[in-house]
């Protein structure tokens, strides 16, 4: 079973099938790298995909300490595989809160990414909503250490974005439902208090965004409200950045739309590959509607 050692030696649970561009996909907080399958068997036939566990979802370490969690924390993992793998620059894909470890690895490492996809970003990150997300995710954690995770799974795999997920492809939902409740009950906890619980708001990385320069798709469904606007605030300040709005989808993007999230992907992979990704023309960013003056 292959591992990879992190810089403050935590083990990191890896799959790696393909060969070609290097491809790491960061999963989000209620999946593991088994959400990934189906842009693993896509992407493997053109290209180097790696997949790993975050730590705390074995099986990969799972720190006791939650301090041993943190946003940086998740963003230098990205780096430690990279390094690991002797990879110089890859294609980086996360979904959610690996959405978040994607953009933060960017805005550190850019020499290090070949392209980031951000895809379901942005919950908590609005200002007006920071406290109540701060409240739930306590909530959260609190739940998950008193009640276990197989309880815990039961209301978070019905929640308000996982539903357009379990209403199209039931057979689907209930796979991503039963590998949740599977969850480390600790590492669960200990990821919500220490990364999600304590990330900065987008809205406090708009002036490092303006400066990314890094390849960049951002992706959400039109019914994951949490992330709606936090797409637009991306799309809107990082200058080589499109965003994909996938219809009457939730949050777990990658699943929900495997055909659309990877035809997305492979595309952009080919712009980027091929010299061809724009960067926003400054004539597009005006407050004008018609552009007459």
């Amino acid at each position: 079973m292959p591992h990879l050692s992190t810089d403050d030696d935590v083990r990191l649970y890896y799959e790696e099938v393909g060969r070609g561009t290097p491809i790491v996909f960061v999963h989000e907080f209620a999946d593991d790298i088994r959400g990934y399958e189906p842009q693993l068997r896509y992407f493997a036939r053109r290209y180097r995909c790696i997949a790993y566990n975050a730590r705390g979802y074995p099986p990969s370490d799972v720190p006791a300490e939650w301090t041993r969690y943190s946003q940086e924390r998740a963003r230098d993992d990205i780096r430690a595989v990279l390094d690991a793998l002797n990879i110089a620059k890859a294609h980086i894909v996360g979904l959610s809160m690996g959405g978040f470890a994607t953009l933060h690895f960017g805005l550190a490492y850019p020499e290090r990414a070949l392209s980031l996809v951000v895809a379901g970003c942005g919950y908590g990150a609005e200002p007006q909503k920071r406290q109540q997300f701060l409240e739930e995710t306590a909530k959260t954690a609190a739940l998950i250490e008193s009640a276990g995770m197989a309880e815990a799974a039961k209301i978070y795999s019905v929640g308000p974005t996982r539903v357009q997920y379990q209403n199209k492809d039931p057979r689907g939902w209930a796979e991503f439902a039963a590998r949740l409740a599977e969850h480390s009950s600790l590492g669960s906890a200990n990821t919500m208090r220490g990364v999600q619980g304590r990330r900065p708001s987008l809205w406090d990385l708009v002036e490092p965004m303006r400066r990314l320069e890094v390849p960049t798709l951002i992706m959400t469904g039109d019914e994951d409200e949490p992330c709606l606007e936090p797409a637009l605030l991306m799309k809107r300040t990082i200058p080589t950045a499109a965003l994909v709005v996938f219809p009457n989808t939730g949050h777990a993007l990658n699943l929900e739309e495997p055909a659309l999230f990877n035809q997305s992907c492979d595309d952009f992979f080919h712009q980027v590959e091929s010299g061809r990704w724009p960067r926003r023309d400054p004539r597009a960013m005006t407050d004008s509607i018609l552009g007459m003056r």
